[in-house]
Formats: C-alpha cells, structure tokens, sequence
C-alpha cells in the first residue's frame, strides 16, 4: 500500500512538470517572435538576447526601454530591412583602435580619389592622433540617456520653415559643407554640435564644435595634420585652407569602414559612393537615441538649391552618378517608415 501511494505520489509530480515546461517552452516561443503582418514589407522578427538595442528586462520582469527617449533607434525594428542593414560593431569614427583598414575597405577607399604618391596610412594616423585624440567619444553613455541629434542638410526647404527653436533644442546638431546659419536661424537654428566636412569645403569653426574630418584619401590626413600645426600643405586636387582655427581636442575622422558600410548596406553600390548626407544620416543613427532629419531633398517646388541661394541649374546634380539622390531619397522614405527617424520636410 505504502509504494502505491509512492508511486503514486512520484508520478504526479512527475506529470506536472512536464506540463510546466510545455507551458514555459510555449510562452517563450510566443514571446520571442512577433507577427507583425498587416503592412507590406514587414516580416516576422525574432527578439535576439543579444540584440544591442534589444529592450532590457527589469528585475519585476517588466520590459524597460533601452533609452530615456520616446523613440528608441537603437531598439529592434518591426522590418528585417532595418535589422539585416544595422552593424553596431563597426564604429563610425576612426580611433587608435580601429586604424588598421581590413584590405577591401583600404582598395576601395583609396581608389576614392586616386593619388600618385602611396603613403602609409599607420604611419599616417599615428603622427595625427598625436595632435587630436583619436577616441571614440561615444563609447561611455549614461544609461537611461535621451540622446536627441538633428541631421541638418542644406535643402532650400528649409527656408520659411521656421525649424530653428526645434532644432537648436537637440542634444546633438549635425550640419555639413558650407551650412551657414548667420542670417537664417529663424529656419536652420544657431547651434551646432558636429560639422561634417571634407579638406575642400572646410571652415574655422567654434571652439565648442566638432569638426568631423571626412577623408577620401591619405593626404586628407596629412592635410588636417598640417592644418593644426605647420600650414604646409595648401593644395589637395584644389586650394585648401593651410591653417584651420577648430578645437584639437574635438576633431574626429570620419572612418572609412564606416563609410563603406553605408555604400555596401544602405545605398548598395547605388552611385560611385555615398552622399554626405547619408554619411551624417548613419552616423547619427549610429550614435544618437533619437534621430531627427531636416533639410533633405528638394523644396515644395522640386528645386533641389541650396537654402541660401537660389540655384538655376537645381537638379544637375543629380545626374552626375556621383551620387543617387533617388534611390538615397528612397532608404530615407523607408527609414521614416519604420520609425528609424522622423523627416521635417519643411516647405
């Protein structure tokens, strides 16, 4: 009688177990994989531990958002367009630690802008980050943070905007080239944070602003050395500033793995590279909480000048192949769509 109950006892216990861990395996499933279905394009997600933007679980169990922001774009998407594009590990900004190019990446940029003279680029990097840091700024955060960055283009849409106050309310504000804001901060906002520009197009700057050198070849390097110390070299393929006023300790280089990231992932070899807009648009998107897009495409009446003047060959940029300002104008529509960023259109 004793073992009857025994074994009865054992195999009841027996059978619930079995039945919470089906009931456990199931809630799991169910929990890491999300139908999303009813618009187009979207496809079933699965929500990987190991997701660098993956909202984190609290010790009540309770799902906690990665950022302090409304929107989070660092947090999974509900399209695999954004998850299968999205690298994390490779850093927008070439530091100590990452000077050593994989080879495709040193081929293909340095067949950017080709030059005669071959020069060798650890030798390069290690004389320059002995005059600006050479760290990656971004790397220590502040957890719950809102990091909120404005991508500034130069669209004449911008002009009777009247985006100034939201734009200087960002955290970071990124503009490129020339971007003048003396003048027009009722539509483009007074501060800036990071200035993206090449040897060609670059400007003293501020002493509390970034100037992000993006290079398309070695003697850009050599260039942005010589301009924070000797002024000896005063000629690129044209005239270059000799001297440039910025903080040292905000210069940053723009990295070319990054860069070919985006022209292998994104635009996907559309155009011989990149636009500077898209390389400000992913660096932001690389580096911010939330990422907000103003003065990009053409105006209300399909002008594509600039926002401080009025350009009559508007357009003819676009054929170049330089760049694919359709197919770019495309992944930004889709990036909007997913709530990767919002666009200010302006008028």
């Amino acid at each position: 009688m004793k073992f009857s109950l025994r074994f009865w006892f054992l195999s009841t216990a027996f059978l619930l177990v079995f039945i919470m861990s089906l009931l456990f395996t199931y809630s799991h499933h169910s929990m890491a994989s999300l139908d999303l279905g009813g618009l187009n394009g979207f496809h079933q997600v699965k929500l990987v531990p190991g997701y660098a933007g993956m909202q984190r679980l609290s010790k009540e169990g309770l799902l906690v958002k990665s950022c302090a922001c409304h929107r989070c774009a660092m947090e999974p998407s509900d399209t695999t367009w954004f998850d299968s594009r999205f690298d994390d590990h490779i850093s927008p900004v070439w530091t100590k630690e990452n000077m050593d190019l994989p080879l495709d990446v040193q081929r293909w940029w340095m067949m950017l802008q080709p030059q005669f003279k071959s020069h060798n680029l650890h030798e390069v990097l290690s004389k320059l980050f002995q005059i600006v840091p050479g760290e990656d700024p971004y790397r220590s955060r502040e957890s719950p943070s809102c990091r909120r960055c404005a991508v500034v283009g130069n669209s004449g849409n911008l002009r009777g905007s009247g985006y100034g106050q939201d734009i200087n309310g960002h955290t970071f504000i990124m503009r490129m080239n020339q971007a003048p804001t003396v003048g027009f901060e009722s539509d483009v906002g007074s501060r800036t944070t990071h200035h993206f520009m090449y040897p060609e197009s670059a400007r003293n700057l501020p002493a509390n602003v970034s100037f992000v050198l993006v290079p398309f070849k070695a003697l850009d390097l050599l260039w942005i050395a010589s301009a924070l110390s000797t002024g000896q070299i005063r000629f690129t393929y044209a005239p270059v500033k000799p001297f440039l006023r910025v903080d040292k300790e905000r210069v940053q280089i723009y990295n070319p793995a990054f860069f070919k990231y985006i022209h292998d992932r994104w635009t996907e070899h559309h155009g011989r590279y990149p636009s500077t807009g898209m390389l400000v648009l992913f660096f932001a998107l690389h580096v911010c909480d939330e990422v907000n897009v103003f003065g990009f495409g053409a105006d209300g009446h399909g002008n594509w000048h600039h926002y401080w003047e009025n350009n009559r060959y508007a357009g003819e940029f676009r054929k170049t192949g330089v760049h694919d300002a359709d197919f770019e104008a495309h992944i930004v529509d889709i990036l909007e769509k997913t709530n990767k960023i919002s666009v200010y259109r302006g008028h």
